[in-house]
């Protein structure tokens, strides 16, 4: 029951916390903060107390029964608590950030509710063993994120994040009818029921729609650099913490931990990364709105998640779980540094900027930090998440591929200097500039000295990455 009772606190602390945000406000903002971070922090610190009963394999299942048969469940699996631990941590962070920078707009209220609210989704769905909890906490998680990048209420910024709504909301709709499908065919919606089952190609092809819709990757890609117009914590949420990770969780749970792939999926999945990963590179190399230059960068990085995932060996698959933490604690840095430039110059357009190191130089080294994890620079971490990916690619016989994202990596290592530079070095373009809040400063340093020591102690996150995969008895 001690274990059932952390996954409980893990998934109903946020969710239910949430929605007292607004009333703690109306009392006082700084207790409503230091509560809405104490709900994510609660999450984080239950995921990490869940994480001895896995390690000793012993996996926490919560499960209660309906009528008709039908049942609701939460596992807390090694898959399930890593991806807890990761989202929860790179959240918390975030929401520290929140402090300083939200602190002058208005909707307040409504801003911690939706981001407190959205991690209690993530929350939920990593846990969820039932296809239709899963989708309805899918459709949570879009609500919020529509409700957040429409956060400044102007017209253009909301009918951005309609377009992100749309297609996410589409996406999750063909979802739930391949989802009915399996349904049909099986008489279960429990996940657990399901183990080794394999899917019929069309029922495959509508789920798999909906994780590329919620995880941007090509072509229904769009809607994310787009998002760049919300607030820079909400970005570095979408982008690090949880919404394009929801889509990359799915496909984990799915087709790794229950399902069994077909070979063609195999090599289909693959190359619609490989694609990915060089379309958006390439308009990163070309864009001059920092926050859509990092969000080009988010769309190749999960195609490497996704080569790691679909690999079919379990170097690649420990590759892919390496790369999202990886990709979290970095992504979530190079957004809230964005955020304190564009705080500070007023404006997204590197073209504008120059010289910024003399005036923010903890944010250029916070920056610096979470770049060289993302290019996959040693001893970062992102180095050795990429180099398990790649290695992955080779057993499984596509050196071609692997050659691929390589080229991937360069051009994610020329389009990153290429802002960095363009940003922080150069002549002095705003003399007048100064770091950002204490709160906003800490929180970038954080994910970048997380990144590096992630790196230098790498045996930590590879090993859990190895047991997980190893877990699911698979390979």
């Amino acid at each position: 029951m001690e274990g059932q009772g952390i996954l409980l606190v893990c998934i109903f602390v946020p969710l239910l916390g949430a929605f007292l945000l607004p009333l703690i406000g109306r009392i006082n903002a700084g207790l409503r903060n230091i509560a809405a971070l104490i709900f994510v922090l609660a999450a984080f610190v239950a995921a990490a107390l869940a994480l001895p009963y896995v390690l000793n394999g012993n996996p926490l299942l919560v499960k209660v029964q309906l009528p008709l048969g039908m049942s609701i469940g939460f596992l807390g699996d090694g898959l399930a608590v890593f991806m807890a631990l990761t989202s929860s941590l790179v959240a918390a962070i975030i929401v520290f950030y929140s402090f300083g920078y939200i602190e002058h707009y208005e909707n307040k209220n409504e801003y911690y509710l939706m981001v407190v609210l959205f991690i209690g989704a993530m929350m939920g769905l990593v846990f969820s063993t039932n296809l239709i909890m899963i989708y309805l906490f899918w459709e949570i998680s879009a609500v919020c994120c529509w409700r957040l990048i429409g956060f400044y209420r102007e017209k253009e910024i909301v009918v951005k994040a309609d377009k992100a709504f749309l297609v996410t909301v589409g996406g999750a709709l063909m979802m739930l009818v391949g989802f009915i499908g399996i349904y049909t065919q099986t008489g279960t919606f429990d996940l657990l029921e399901l183990q080794g089952r394999g899917l019929d190609n069309w029922i495959m092809v509508l789920i798999l729609f909906g994780i590329l819709s919620k995880s941007a990757t090509l072509p229904l890609h769009t809607w994310l650099p787009d998002a760049g117009v919300a607030p820079s914590p909400v970005t570095a949420l979408l982008h690090a913490a949880v919404l394009v990770k929801i889509g990359v969780y799915v496909y984990a749970r799915l087709f790794l931990a229950n399902f069994q792939l077909e070979a063609v999926w195999e090599t289909a999945v693959p190359v619609i990364a490989a694609v990915s990963a060089l379309v958006s590179a390439g308009a990163a190399m070309i864009e001059n709105n920092i926050k859509r230059i990092i969000a080009y960068s988010t769309i190749s990085q999960l195609a490497f998640i996704f080569l790691g995932l679909a690999c079919g060996n379990a170097v690649g698959a420990a590759g892919g779980l390496l790369y999202i933490l990886m990709h979290s604690l970095a992504k979530g840095g190079l957004f809230l540094c964005a955020g304190i430039v564009e705080h500070s110059t007023q404006t997204k357009d590197i073209r504008q900027m120059g010289g910024l190191a003399k005036k923010l130089p903890i944010t250029m080294a916070a920056f610096a930090m979470c770049a060289f994890s993302v290019m996959g620079i040693p001893p970062f971490g992102g180095f050795f998440a990429k180099y398990m990916v790649i290695n992955g690619a080779l057993q499984t016989g596509y050196p071609w591929l692997a050659g691929v994202f390589i080229i991937g990596a360069v051009m994610t290592v020329i389009y990153l200097m290429r802002a960095f530079v363009k940003v922080f070095f150069g002549e002095l373009t705003h003399p007048d500039l100064k770091e950002g809040s204490w709160e906003m400063v800490s929180s970038v340093m954080l994910l970048g000295v997380l990144s590096l020591l992630a790196g230098v102690f790498i045996n930590i996150p590879s090993n859990l990455a190895v047991m997980i995969v190893e877990s699911l008895g698979r390979w």
